[in-house]
C-alpha cells in the first residue's frame, strides 16, 4: 500500500480509539423516594 493509505488508516485507527477512550462511564445514583401518603395506624377494631 502506499503511505498515504497507510498514514490516513493509522490516524483513523488512532482517532477511533482515542474517541472510545475518552468517554467516562456515567454514574447513577438511586434514591428511594418517599411514601405519598403514611400507611393508617391500628387504633383498635372499630374507631
Amino acid at each position: 500500500m502506499s503511505k498515504s493509505i497507510k498514514l490516513l488508516a493509522m490516524l483513523g485507527l488512532v482517532a477511533g480509539v482515542s474517541a472510545c477512550a475518552g468517554q467516562q462511564e456515567e454514574e447513577f445514583v438511586v434514591v428511594d423516594p418517599e411514601p405519598i401518603s403514611t400507611e393508617p395506624e391500628f387504633t383498635g377494631k372499630y374507631k
